[in-house]
């Protein structure tokens, strides 16, 4: 008769507590002892709360639609962001960009100055903390140098902690990326083909004077307007569909709302606009269209039978960015 074999008992794993247990390679042994992998171990926990997401990264920052619009809709633009207490020594701005050379996270320009591009992957689902991480990093980075993309401390302070809340956000949308340079006119070589291939892929967009977060663009066939609203997102879809069921929810002759998207937890309706209507003649029949539809943001009746339908129709095309 064969021997019973005795048990096989494990080693007893050193005890470290998770906040002890350092970030490693997925693959790689868990510093804890287990004999696992990290990822299989307490890099689960870690990759669950780096995923955690933060459905409004921009909410309590001054100008969220505009946030959304720079991070999701508007090719090249900039603005001057104002920083807690000041800017520290050798320092002169601090600029955000929608999108910097070689997708860099940030760059410490020559004179000190810091530019933080916005449209990068994150390493989190917390951008804002993400943002604010590279940001810290290029505030103490070597003039002349990049911000390299890495992974931020889950405790590590958001935008809301560094700027400053009561300074106004003004983006300014520019034709191309010339900012991306001091002097661009005078740029050759590399510098300038790099210039002229990302000039050439951006598509023409513009701000609607006095109407936070509206973007027109120019597409091949047809232009858009894409607006992103921070109402919350069930009135705002009742009174699209109060409008639309009114025949009212257009910006005139050859317009029409199309649909709607989500992005970083607010609403973006967009319309589609003949492509002879250029940006300039959509703000007044688009302040018109805002009039109409602060209304019907206030109306409380239920909804009708033909208003439900148009409801319907709306979130039925819509999706979500992020």
């Amino acid at each position: 008769m064969a021997k019973k074999r005795r048990p096989q008992t494990k080693a007893a794993a050193p005890q470290i507590t998770d906040g002890e247990v350092p970030v490693v390679g997925a693959r790689e042994p868990c510093p804890c002892g287990s004999g696992r992998r990290y990822k299989a171990c307490h890099g689960r926990t870690a990759a669950h709360a780096a995923t955690e997401l933060v459905h409004r990264p921009f909410e309590g920052l001054p100008g969220e639609c505009d946030w959304v619009a720079l991070r999701e809709l508007v090719p090249a633009a900039t603005a001057e962001l104002t920083l807690k207490g000041g800017l520290p020594e050798g320092v002169p701005s601090v600029t955000l960009a929608t999108v910097l050379p070689m997708a860099w996270p940030a760059l410490r320009r020559d004179n000190g100055a810091v530019l933080l591009g916005l449209q990068n992957d994150t390493s989190s689902g917390d951008l804002s903390r993400d943002l604010a991480d590279t940001l810290r990093r290029a505030l103490v980075a070597e003039p002349g140098t990049p911000v390299a993309a890495e992974r931020s401390s889950l405790d590590g302070p958001r935008l809301q902690d560094l700027l400053d809340l009561d300074a106004p956000f003004e983006p300014t949308v520019h034709s191309g990326f010339e900012f991306w340079v001091e002097n661009a006119e005078n740029a050759t070589g590399e510098v300038a083909a790099s210039l002229e291939r990302a000039n050439a892929a951006a598509i023409p967009t513009a701000p609607l004077a006095g109407l936070p977060g509206a973007y027109w663009c120019q597409a091949p066939e047809k232009n858009h307007l894409r607006w992103v609203m921070d109402h919350p997102e069930e009135k705002l879809l009742d009174a699209l569909a109060r409008l639309h069921a009114a025949g009212t929810s257009s910006l005139g002759e050859g317009t029409r709302l199309v649909g709607s998207f989500r992005a970083h937890g607010l609403v973006v309706p967009v319309w589609d606009l003949p492509s002879d209507l250029g940006a300039q003649e959509v703000v007044k029949p688009a302040t018109e269209f805002a009039e109409r539809l602060a209304a019907a943001l206030g109306e409380e009746a239920p909804l009708t039978a033909e208003e439900r339908r148009a409801r319907g129709g709306l979130t039925n095309r819509q999706v979500t960015l992020s």
